[in-house]
């Protein structure tokens, strides 16, 4: 008999986790799920997650929409797996990489932490995170510290560990959307031992969890590179330590192997494929928007002066004014709607216009339901879109660790809850 499929849920978002785990398999369970944005009056990610969800299954639900800051971890069901986006802001490309504070962030940067206190109170046998793709380079003055942080600490609570960085379109998705997924298993599990007794290399480009739903291209055995992570001594790893990772890698027991590896590519689907038809008026361009757009799209060059006093010339290429319907959309943020570089624009189909995203169309990239974000304002729901994660990715993942789970005996866990 195997383990049930039973979930706590962490900066939950609209709930794209939990979609993608219930589309592998909807016996998944979720036990708790935690989403609080601090600061604000409206709660309106929390709202949307409850309305489609309830709280009927859901422990303690008064503790689902306060500051997980404040949550004592022991209050928490005992569940099988533990996931989280947990906060970028820190490790974001949306500020410049010399700004980027990662973990030395105190509101954003250190809510790993949350994450990791949950594993070991609830001693939860496997966990699945998610973070921008920079997260392995920050902070820009200490290349590498911020995730060799995150595998000292996982290796210190006795976990072992996979990464990888996946573009969603390069799986046949509907979004180039590239980010850093973590996959975490307690040692002493079936799945970590099976693991152990294969060589890192079969693990990073054939066997291992994420190159076994994920194929990657050939790689050469020389080009995986090895480090030692001290994880009994934390605060040295923060003082001193910085690496160049790869896009993929293994840790267990503080042994890091990591590469640089090449997808095998999967045709992906299109924008023009996900639109809407017969879309509503106010979505189109005005044509004060049109000229606007026309001159935040197009190449720019603009004089600057660094903290050095070095002049020089900061440029950028154009951006595809509308966008290409015939390729996968760009990556979509929580600024989405609004008049700027980043805004996808597109001809519609119908009428010939030039116009913006509907909300559906924002969900659909992201592979949620039709209507998912209902409930709120246009620019309300692009923002809690732009902030989720691709649900497909999270459904292929989720079909993983469903095999997984269904190896591992019933009696796992050796806690009395």
């Amino acid at each position: 008999m195997s383990i049930p499929k039973t979930t706590t849920e962490f900066f939950a978002g609209v709930g794209g986790f939990r979609i993608g785990l219930e589309k592998a398999d909807p016996s998944w369970k979720t036990m708790f799920f935690s989403q609080y944005e601090p600061g604000r009056k409206n709660q309106f990610a929390y709202d949307c997650y409850v309305r489609n969800f309830g709280l009927d299954s859901i422990v303690h639900p008064e503790l689902t929409n306060v500051d997980i800051n404040d949550v004592d971890k022991n209050l928490l069901p005992a569940t099988n797996l533990l996931t989280g986006g947990f906060p970028c802001q820190s490790f974001s490309v949306a500020r410049p990489l010399s700004l980027s504070t990662g973990m030395d962030d105190p509101a954003k940067g250190q809510l790993w932490y949350q994450l990791l206190d949950t594993l070991n109170a609830k001693k939860i046998p496997f966990g699945l995170f998610e973070n921008v793709d920079r997260l392995l380079a920050s902070p820009h003055a200490q290349p590498g510290r911020d995730f060799g942080m995150i595998l000292a600490s996982l290796a210190a609570s006795g976990y072992s560990c996979e990464w990888r960085v996946i573009n969603a379109a390069d799986y046949g998705m509907q979004q180039k959307r590239r980010r850093t997924y973590i996959f975490a298993y307690k040692n002493g599990t079936r799945f970590q031992k099976s693991l152990s007794a294969i060589s890192p290399f079969d693990v990073l480009s054939r066997d291992g969890f994420f190159a076994s739903s994920f194929p990657v291209q050939p790689i050469d055995e020389d080009a995986v590179g090895h480090v030692d992570i001290d994880y009994k001594n934390i605060e040295m790893v923060r003082t001193t330590f910085a690496y160049r990772f790869g896009n993929a890698g293994y840790m267990t027991e503080g042994s890091v192997y990591e590469t640089k590896i090449t997808p095998v590519y999967e045709k992906p689907v299109t924008l023009g494929s996900l639109l809407e038809s017969d879309v509503d008026e106010r979505f189109y361009l005005t044509d004060s928007q049109l000229a606007q757009f026309k001159k935040l799209k197009g190449a720019m060059k603009v004089p600057r002066v660094s903290k050095t006093g070095h002049e020089y010339v900061y440029s950028q290429g154009a951006c595809p004014f509308p966008d290409n319907l015939d390729g996968p959309a760009r990556t979509i943020i929580t600024s989405e709607g609004g008049v700027s570089r980043t805004t996808h624009t597109v001809r519609d189909p119908k009428t010939g216009r030039i116009r913006f995203l509907t909300p559906v169309e924002g969900e659909r990239i992201q592979g949620f339901p039709d209507g998912h974000t209902d409930g709120m304002t246009d620019r309300q729901r692009m923002f809690c879109v732009g902030n989720a994660l691709v649900v497909p990715v999270i459904t292929r993942i989720g079909k993983k660790i469903d095999e997984i789970f269904d190896n591992e005996p019933s009696d796992l866990r050796d806690d009395d809850e």
